[in-house]
């Protein structure tokens, strides 16, 4: 089930064309990318979805209907270019940003209370805007955004600005949203935390979705028949018996063990269970695994055009 479709979304902006004909399904539950190098068309999808620009042909459908003005109350926005009135406290900004999404002041009070302590800003409260850091702001704007509990929350490259540890308690907290029944879109350059926390992608390059699906089953399918081996013995050995059905790219020694670690590359045509077979049988073999391509590889492939 999805809890946000595009159906061939295509925007013009004078002579240019940000999304030409674009298509994706958000399931519900999960954390998906939306990935594209620069001015692929992302942010222009992302608009699109949150109804600050409408598209030219296509249309968007919110839990299976047309997504409406209302539709707008459920979903969460934080986008890339962030902002905070500097001279309001940080409290008082935060109830502000609350009331605008249809909490009480009362029910704001209580659940910023909360997502204060969760982030360590509880001493921030009656702070002015203007003496928070950067990674700070950028904390009281996520909590902004997803305290109304929204049913969609989309984050405009979230991760942009803070260190490796509030980058960390971010992920956390968007994969402790999704565990609580929220749906994430995330905008991001950062492919380590696709791999980390995404269920699927797309990627638009161009102004085209090029690419989608699950983040494991992309792996899987871009992969190219690479095996790495592990074995008690020496290179030439292993090239003794795999020769017939793979060829070895390269061999090095696990330090303080016996063993060595090898990449083979199976010849087309050759069954994984074959070359498994093979080597447990002429090989004193610790371990048989497939090496797959990170997603920065795949990204990378995609948009050169050499997938």
């Amino acid at each position: 089930m999805y809890i946000l479709q595009a159906e061939n979304v295509t925007k013009r902006y004078s002579e240019h064309t940000a999304l030409d004909n674009v298509s994706i399904q958000v399931p519900k539950g999960s954390v998906y990318g939306l990935l594209g190098p620069n001015g692929a068309g992302k942010s222009t999808m992302i608009r699109v979805i949150n109804r600050i620009t409408i598209p030219d042909s296509g249309r968007i459908l919110f839990d299976g209907k047309p997504i409406t003005d209302e539709d707008i109350y459920k979903i969460g926005y934080l986008p890339e270019e962030r902002g905070l009135y500097k001279k309001m406290k940080v409290g008082e900004q935060a109830i502000f940003f609350a009331r605008l999404k249809g909490l009480s002041r009362k029910e704001a009070i209580v659940r910023l209370r909360e997502w204060f302590i969760r982030f360590d800003l509880q001493d921030w409260w009656n702070r002015a805007v203007e003496d928070l850091s950067k990674g700070m702001a950028q904390k009281v704007q996520f909590i902004s955004t997803v305290l109304h509990e929204p049913k969609l929350l989309i984050f405009d490259e979230p991760f942009s600005g803070f260190d490796p540890i509030n980058a960390n308690l971010l992920k956390q907290e968007i994969l402790r949203l999704r565990d609580n029944g929220a749906t994430v879109i995330f905008s991001t350059h950062n492919m380590s935390s696709v791999e980390e926390i995404c269920d699927h992608i797309t990627l638009i390059n161009k102004s085209h979705n090029i690419l989608s699906g699950s983040v494991g089953e992309l792996r899987h399918r871009f992969g190219e028949n690479i095996f790495m081996v592990t074995y008690q013995g020496e290179e030439e050995l292993l090239k003794q018996s795999v020769g017939s059905l793979a060829e070895v790219l390269d061999c090095r020694k696990q330090e303080d063990t016996p063993y060595t670690v090898a990449r083979i590359s199976l010849k087309d045509g050759v069954a994984v269970r074959d070359a498994i077979a093979k080597c447990n049988a002429e090989l004193d073999m610790r371990s048989f695994q497939e090496v797959q391509p990170s997603m920065n590889e795949i990204f990378i492939r995609a948009v050169e055009g050499t997938l």
